[in-house]
């Protein structure tokens, strides 16, 4: 009897978190079809994001405003930035006239960030999180990790010297450029916890701190590592050429290597087709050689 109540009660959180989150769209008429296109989804298109993070319970709707260029919530933030989220107010707010940059690459990658941000405050309970948590672990319930993570902390690790996780949160307050780094040492580092500690780990940390352990408690209760020893493990093993070897083994580097060669290729040849045109037209405007 015991096991039926168990399976039931599984059953039912499995049916509730494929319900929501439920997302009440607003946004301009021109608009509309991005609108209907987001409002026709099934659920369980951000649900997955719910259950990553240990979220069971519905709560309220996620308020998701799309936003033109003359609205106030453009004039409030940088023209880089395609959406922010305000999680205590279970509010998203997207651009769809602007282009997302790193880490997302989509309009649909902004929308489920900015909703994993709201999660994420909801799995905590509302207690703080450092940033680099938050978007690092946005970045990883949002999307598979990517190429373009790999490429991206490549160049962070040879542009830059060793940067703290205080730091790290810091580069969020900062311009672009620093944003990008932020986000590429921060999706870095909670990827590689989550893959040392289990899919779960950032899960279980979110659900300490909302029981009421200070996060860096919650890290080490969870892992059994302290926050320090695991920054210096990180470190350690970001070495440049362990980074290289999988960039340049992979298929993506293959194709854009035979791209390269093929459009040189082009390039040359044409080149060479022009020099022998314009040598038969001087050739055409000297006249015929004389006997």
């Amino acid at each position: 009897m015991y096991c039926l109540v168990v399976f039931a009660w599984v059953l039912a959180q499995e049916g509730a978190v494929s319900q929501f989150p439920k997302l009440l769209i607003e946004g301009p008429p021109e608009f509309a079809s991005i609108r209907t296109r987001l409002e026709s989804m099934e659920p369980e298109r951000f649900a997955d994001i719910a259950r990553l993070l240990g979220v069971t319970e519905a709560g309220l709707p996620i308020q998701v405003i799309l936003a033109n260029e003359n609205s106030n919530f453009a004039r409030s933030v940088s023209s880089w930035i395609a959406g922010f989220a305000v999680g205590e107010s279970n509010l998203v707010v997207v651009f769809p006239t602007r282009s997302p940059s790193y880490p997302s690459r989509t309009f649909d990658d902004v929308v489920r960030h900015e909703i994993a941000h709201v999660l994420i405050r909801r799995a905590s309970g509302g207690e703080p999180v450092p940033r680099w948590f938050n978007e690092g672990l946005s970045m990883v319930v949002e999307r598979q990790r990517r190429f373009a993570d790999q490429t991206q902390l490549l160049y962070q690790l040879m542009s830059g010297s060793r940067t703290s996780l205080d730091q790290i949160d810091r580069l969020f307050s900062g311009g672009q450029n620093d944003q990008t780094r932020g986000y590429a040492l921060a999706g870095a580092f909670v990827h590689d916890l989550l893959e040392r500690y289990g899919a779960d780990s950032g899960a279980e940390i979110l659900m300490r701190v909302r029981r009421g352990a200070a996060f860096n408690d919650a890290v080490r209760e969870t892992t059994g590592a302290t926050l320090g020893a695991m920054e210096a493990e990180f470190w350690k093993r970001q070495r440049i050429w362990t980074r290289w070897v999988p960039i340049i083994g992979s298929s993506t580097t293959l194709w854009l290597a035979v791209t390269f060669l093929a459009l040189l290729a082009i390039y040359r040849r044409r080149r060479r087709n022009r020099e022998i045109e314009e040598r038969w037209e001087k050739e055409d405007d000297a006249g015929p050689t004389p006997p």
